[in-house]
Order: structure tokens, then C-alpha cells, then sequence
């Protein structure tokens, strides 16, 4: 094959990862979407003179969180398509332009931070506004499984790229419908061969859906009597089956991942469903605080049907959970912030007893982007550039409070002793071996 592809003049890409799937970060929160590596080690303390590998700008705008397999990291972005260079980075202060945007997908050396290829996955006006907060139509993140690279711009799209940046498939779902035009940012989740969008808007229909990953094929396709819901969905595997755990508003479900079919459900949390599941110790954690606050720790092995009258509900929790950061799960620990604040609470996930509450984060007090932990620390970047460093453990200490010349609302990724941030600007690798 390598002959024949040769002979032919056809490009071999062939990426050479570790097999423990931990040495990469291949989609939104993680190897295990829990927020957390097991084997990077990043460092704790950067500036923009220590410790910063590389930095390169981004054109346009994003809060897409950049994603790595191998040698190479993936970021989505939407570039309007002429106007002032400026224009393109205003983080805040008032919505951008609507106009025609380009939606690109970004194919970056990790080691270097040059692009090896860009593409513009679509070219068109946004049908909707986005909010004010985030003023982008490149919110949700691409996912990668070293073989192909999955870009979602929602309403503009989903397309399925190999790592050489040849167009494999493609798929349009229509045009969302979100309450006051708040904008879009859901990811969708890859397991195996499928590839999960849930699809939630007040027009209607909502569903979710299940595709193949290699044709783009529709599998299944389910409908969901909710609205605006932003979260990613969770697969997670338990009694032999894998299952589709979906956070909402008006009911929390989970849908078997080959059939479709309901296999529990639940009291929902609370409008404007932002936070992501996370998985760990037979539980799945959920949690919201958008006009009110609810968190949800539900015992897979009790689930089943309708669980509101059930005891597969172990603890529950009705103050200081988040509204758009999702939480961390490291180790026994769940960390979550209240709404968009710097207030940090940690509890022990089997128990739900805290260790500690809404502990004041004094350098980073607006926070939209989800924490991430790895090597006994727990990384939080702040939307005014600094990003605070804590130590992960049932007492709070404050390890570092780095800054950088930029503003931070997507998550960073963790991949061996680099961290990758993306700002409002730039595009940052954070390493101790610069």
C-alpha cells in the first residue's frame, strides 16, 4: 500500500500515537471526559517570558477548545470574511458582525504551532446572532480519533476530514433556533464508530441522533422534547453496553448507543443546560445553575426506566453549581464553580460530603472555560488571562496564579508536558521544556 501510494502520488499521512489512548486528548474534556490526564505533566507556574513554548494568533474567533493526537492539534475557528483584522479578536464589548464567515478547521504542528493545512469547511452569513458573552459561530470543539478529524459548526455543518485534510463526508442538520439568539455550542461525542449530536433548539424538532463516524451514515435518530440544551453528551459503558448519558432541562436521560432506545431517565436540572457529565466510581455526575441549581449523582447500576422515584439517585445538591463551566472529576473529587464566578467547591463524589465551598478564587473571578487536572494539580483559566493553579487534594491551596496577554473562555488540553490554551487571540503551548 505504502508503494502503490507512492506510485500514484497520493498523500500518506500516517500519525504515530502511543496505544494508551491517555497520551492524547482527542476530544472536548478529555481521553476519559472527565477533564483529566493521567499522564501529562504540565507545568505550574508560566508567563509570557517562562515557560511559553510557542504562541501563535488565530484568525477570527472561537471558544472551541483545541483537541491533540500524535503531532498534531486541531482548533475550529470563524473568520469573517473581510472587515479590520481588529475586529476579529474584540473578545468582549458587544456582538461581531453577522456578515459571511468562513469556518476553518485548523491543522497545527504541536511541537512548532505551524499550520500544516487549513480548510474552510463552509462560506456563509450566520442564519442567527451569538451571544453576547461569546460572539463566535466556532464554539464547539472538533474531535479526533487519529484517523479522521470531526468539525461541528452546528447549523453551518458537520464534516469528517482524514489527517492529511482531504474531505471525507459531510452533513447539514438544518438551521438551529436558539431562545433570544444566544448562540450555538454543543459537541457532539465519538465512541467506536459512533458519532453522537444532540440536536436541542424551541423551534423544534429536537432529537439526537447517532451517525457512523467513517460514511457519515445516519444509525439512529431519536426525538427529544427539550430546548437550548448546550451540553455535550457522555457515552459511558456499564453491563456490557455503552449508553448515552444527555444532560437537559426538562428530563436527563441516557439512550442505548446501538439502538437509541431510552434505557433511563430523570427530573432534568435547570434551563439553559451548559455543563457536560463526567463519569467515575459507577456514577454519573450532572449538574447545572442557570435560574436555579441542581446537581444529580446517579448510580448506573440503579438506573433504570424512570428514576425519580427510584434510589438510583445517591446524592443531590441544589446551590452553587455551574452555569457554563462543566465540571472536573479527579480521582474522589468533583470540582465545579458557582455560575460564571471564581467560587470553587470541591465534594467527595461517592459520598457528597464537600471538602470545601464556594472558595473564593481572588485572581481569576469570571470563569467560563472547565477546569482540567493532571499530575496532583487542577488548572483554572480566567477570562481576564490569569489562570490559577491549585493543588488537587480535600484542602484548598493556591500553587501559582500565572498571566498571560490574553483572555481565556476554552478549556485547555494536557498532552504529555504541555499545555495548550486558547485565547480570545492566540494560541499558546505552556511548557517547562522550551
Amino acid at each position: 500500500m505504502l508503494l502503490l501510494a507512492v506510485c500514484l502520488g497520493f498523500p500518506l499521512v500516517v500519525l504515530h500515537a502511543a496505544d494508551d489512548n491517555d497520551q492524547n486528548w482527542a476530544q472536548w474534556r478529555g481521553p476519559h471526559m472527565t477533564g483529566v490526564s493521567s499522564t501529562a505533566t504540565p507545568p505550574t507556574e508560566w508567563s509570557e517570558s517562562k515557560n511559553v513554548k510557542w504562541k501563535v494568533e488565530i484568525p477570527g474567533r472561537g471558544s472551541a477548545s483545541p483537541v491533540v493526537w500524535g503531532d498534531r492539534l486541531f482548533l475550529l475557528t470563524a473568520v469573517p470574511a473581510g472587515g479590520p483584522a481588529e475586529a476579529q479578536h474584540e473578545p468582549r464589548g458587544g456582538l461581531p458582525q453577522r456578515g459571511v464567515h468562513q469556518y476553518k478547521v485548523l491543522a497545527i504542528n504541536r511541537h512548532t504551532g505551524k499550520t500544516i493545512w487549513e480548510r474552510v469547511a463552509r462560506e456563509e452569513e450566520p442564519h442567527e446572532a451569538a451571544h453576547q458573552d461569546n460572539g463566535t459561530w466556532a464554539s464547539s470543539s472538533a474531535i479526533t480519533d487519529g484517523t479522521s478529524v470531526f468539525a461541528y459548526f452546528e447549523s453551518r455543518g458537520l464534516y469528517a476530514y482524514d489527517m492529511g485534510g482531504t474531505l471525507l463526508w459531510q452533513s447539514d442538520f438544518g438551521d438551529k433556533r436558539m431562545r433570544n439568539q444566544f448562540g450555538e455550542g454543543s459537541t457532539p461525542v465519538l465512541h467506536g464508530n459512533h458519532l453522537v449530536v444532540v440536536w436541542d433548539h424551541i423551534t423544534g424538532p429536537s432529537f439526537i441522533v447517532a451517525l457512523d463516524k467513517r460514511t457519515g451514515k445516519e444509525l439512529w435518530r431519536s426525538s427529544r422534547d427539550e430546548m437550548d440544551t448546550w451540553a455535550t453528551p457522555l457515552v459511558v459503558e456499564h453491563a456490557g453496553r455503552a449508553q448515552v448519558v444527555v444532560n437537559a432541562m426538562n428530563r436527563v436521560r441516557s439512550y442505548d448507543l446501538e439502538t437509541g432506545k431510552i434505557v433511563w431517565e430523570g427530573p432534568g436540572t435547570t434551563m439553559n443546560v451548559i455543563p457536560s457529565p463526567v463519569f467515575g466510581h459507577g456514577m454519573v455526575f450532572i449538574m447545572s445553575g442557570f435560574r436555579g441549581n441542581n446537581l444529580k449523582a446517579i448510580s448506573l447500576a440503579d438506573a433504570k426506566g424512570d428514576i425519580s422515584t427510584t434510589n438510583a439517585i445517591k446524592w443531590e445538591l441544589d446551590r452553587d453549581t455551574p452555569y457554563v463551566p462543566s465540571p472536573l472529576l479527579y480521582g474522589n473529587i468533583l470540582y465545579f464553580l458557582k455560575t460564571n464566578n471564581g467560587l470553587l467547591s470541591a465534594y467527595d463524589a461517592v459520598s457528597g460530603k464537600p471538602h470545601y465551598q464556594v472558595q473564593r478564587l481572588t485572581a481569576t473571578p469570571e470563569v467560563f472555560a472547565s477546569p482540567v487536572g493532571a499530575d496532583g494539580r487542577v488548572y483554572i483559566p480566567g477570562r481576564d488571562g490569569v489562570t490559577l493553579v491549585i493543588k488537587h487534594g480535600t484542602t484548598f491551596e493556591i500553587l501559582a496564579e500565572n498571566t498571560l496577554d490574553d483572555g481565556f473562555d476554552a478549556s485547555p488540553a494536557l498532552v504529555g508536558g504541555d499545555l495548550y490554551m486558547r485565547g480570545f487571540r492566540y494560541l499558546y503551548c505552556i511548557s517547562a521544556a522550551n
